[in-house]
């Protein structure tokens, strides 16, 4: 199960990576429950968390190309070293009294931007470091462990410390893991490979890539699914801290919990996959999963009782994770390895380039209508989509076995 740790350079990678996540997880927590100690705002916490993410809308297409014809390894390197920057001056100004929220929207936009063009380069760089190609599925899932191990760490940790020092010291921990990812970079002995020739062209490349995703009816499918589900699962996290603060009548150590408990779905949701021996029965995988999260999401929108949100939160968080990891293994599977790269960004796209509009959508929403019936909306939606997406696994299921051999 942890085959790949065998490989020198991925497990620098996996060491230095799986403590950075730990302090990402730990700022995004913190700068949420800053913003909405300062503005008591949740339309404003939607907007901050649409300007962290809508770079990847912008970027993510032209990111992998980019990373496709330079040194991926120096990008990673260097877009690392201004997110500590950036987490380091989040720091100084939180901690000097100084921070605003037009700051924070600027830092979470220029931390958005980075992260558009750091992790293509780094799905792209474990080709580099996995030496065998049959280890690749297993760096893979170490990765995805990593992330959700993260998640459910990191907001833990962050509640507490928000508590007891203040948001300004987890912004300078997150500054400070940094380090540790930038010095496992620098210990990596990367053989280079060649890049794509400078004189592709890229809007033309990008088109075909397009055309080949909507043609092609599986692909087309889960993709709609995944941006429409990223859509209306944004919106929960970003309201959090309404719920920790003014439904649950806790602290930072209340959404540190909440936040940690959809993070022990998504780990659970993560064995369940890696337990899986055949792609068969993805498709409706997807929709069982889709029902499954929409479902909890209903319920958790009413929940008063900490317990109770708690469980209904590892619920969504499992349903989330597995329909999203589905996807990306159907897609994978399905895509021509001439069109890998650019299906690939629009999966970026629709997994975290669509998520700030459903993060902005449902900031103005909760204005409007409220934080509870604005959850229950989207988890009817999401139960629809699930139904509706039903009618297309089929599709999904009969290009999977007529897969002959790897592709």
């Amino acid at each position: 199960m942890v085959r790949a740790l065998g490989y020198r350079n991925y497990a620098l990678f996996f060491s230095g990576q799986g403590l950075s996540i730990i302090g990402t997880w730990m700022q995004q927590l913190a700068m949420t429950w800053l913003v909405y100690r300062l503005t008591n705002s949740t339309t404003l916490l939607g907007v901050i968390s649409f300007a962290s993410m809508a770079p990847f809308f912008l970027f993510s297409p032209l990111a992998g190309v980019f990373a496709d014809r330079h040194d991926r390894y120096r990008i990673i390197v260097l877009t690392n070293v201004l997110a500590m920057l950036q987490a380091f001056l989040a720091a100084f100004l939180t901690l000097a009294g100084l921070i605003t929220v037009g700051q924070i929207f600027a830092l979470s936009a220029f931390l958005g931007t980075l992260n558009s063009f750091e992790m293509p380069a780094r799905h792209s760089l474990v080709i580099d470091i996995v030496e065998r190609r049959e280890d690749l599925s297993n760096a893979i899932a170490l990765n995805s462990f990593m992330f959700n191990g993260g998640r459910l760490i990191g907001p833990s940790i962050a509640g507490v410390f928000i508590g007891l020092f203040g948001e300004g010291v987890v912004f300078a921990i997150n500054g400070a893991s940094f380090v540790f990812v930038i010095l496992a970079l620098l210990a990596m002995d990367i053989r280079k490979r060649p890049r794509a020739a400078d004189k592709v062209r890229i809007l033309k490349g990008l088109a075909e890539g397009y055309g080949y995703a909507y043609r092609t009816k599986p692909i087309r499918s889960v993709l709609v699914q995944l941006g429409v589900i990223s859509f209306l699962s944004m919106p929960y996290i970003v309201l959090m801290p309404y719920y920790a603060r003014d439904l649950l009548h806790g602290g930072p150590d209340t959404l540190g919990a909440l936040m940690a408990a959809s993070g022990l779905g998504a780990v659970l949701g993560t064995v369940y996959l890696a337990s899986r021996s055949s792609l068969k029965g993805l498709g409706p995988v997807i929709s069982i999963a889709s029902l499954i999260s929409g479902a909890g999401l209903i319920a958790f929108a009413f929940s008063s009782l900490l317990s109770l949100s708690l469980a209904l939160l590892l619920v969504v968080g499992f349903g989330l994770i597995v329909q999203m990891a589905s996807c990306n293994t159907i897609l994978q599977t399905l895509v021509r390895e001439d069109m890998r790269g650019r299906v690939m960004s629009l999966f970026s796209m629709a997994f975290i380039g669509v998520a700030p509009f459903g993060s902005l959508a449902g900031g103005f929403l909760s204005g409007s209508i409220g934080p509870q019936a604005t959850l229950a909306a989207c988890g009817a939606a999401a139960i629809a989509q699930a139904l509706f997406f039903a009618t297309r696994a089929p599709v999904v299921e009969d290009a999977l076995r007529e897969l002959k051999g790897p592709r």
